[in-house]
């Protein structure tokens, strides 16, 4: 069996961590390495971990490795999904395309604007809550400032509706499937864009991983 804490980019070999044959041991720190170079092919030579993002990329690397230790440590369920919170600008979108490689063996997540999910529906109705709300799994970028969707003159709160599939999906013990998402919207407000029905359904679907609200905007 191919070792699956070594990846290969650019024609140079990372180590991500121990692997013995049935078990890896990652290392965080191998991992940092290995995710400023993967961002800086993805994003562009500007692209760099920044030190007070540490922890929440730790949190973060413990999820996606599976590192029930680190994970109970910091309140996080495996079987649930991620929805990373913080301030526009702060790299919520770049890191969760950037996590995905850390694991190739895992099923990956396809990342989807939210405003498309809206757009969508604009144009395909009650089909677009279909698509989105089926097997696959999906990370649900700036969930919460899509615009309303409206079709035929109905209106409809198209994430919403997309939130509440994915849960019943979710309770599917046979797939288990995984929805992430990332928001610069806290609690509250996504509490009044959404409803308190959805809201109480995310709590269960998501694991809230989130930046302090006074994080620098990376874009400036």
């Amino acid at each position: 069996m191919d070792n699956p804490c070594k990846i290969v980019e650019g024609g140079i070999e990372y180590s991500l961590g121990n692997y013995d044959g049935s078990y890896v041991q990652y290392d965080f720190s191998k991992i940092l390495i290995y995710l400023n170079c993967k961002g800086k092919l993805l994003f562009g030579k500007r692209f760099k971990i920044y030190k007070e993002d540490k922890v929440i990329l730790l949190k973060l690397c413990s999820y996606f490795t599976r590192d029930e230790i680190n994970c109970k440590k910091y309140g996080l369920d495996i079987n649930k999904g991620i929805l990373l919170s913080g301030p526009v600008g702060c790299g919520k979108t770049s890191l969760m395309k950037l996590l995905r490689h850390v694991v190739p063996q895992q099923r990956p997540y396809e990342m989807i604007p939210s405003r498309n999910v809206s757009f969508s529906f604009n144009h395909l109705g009650y089909k677009t809550i279909e698509d989105y709300g089926n097997t696959k799994f999906f990370c649900f970028d700036d969930l919460g400032v899509e615009p309303p969707g409206r079709f035929y003159g109905k209106d409809l709160n198209v994430m919403g509706e997309v939130l509440l599939s994915r849960y019943e999906l979710y309770l599917d013990t046979k797939h288990r499937i995984k929805t992430h998402a990332t928001t610069n919207l806290n609690a509250e407000e996504l509490e009044s864009r959404y409803g308190n029905r959805v809201r109480s359904r995310m709590r269960e679907l998501f694991n809230l991983i989130a930046f302090d609200e006074t994080a620098k905007d990376k874009r400036k």
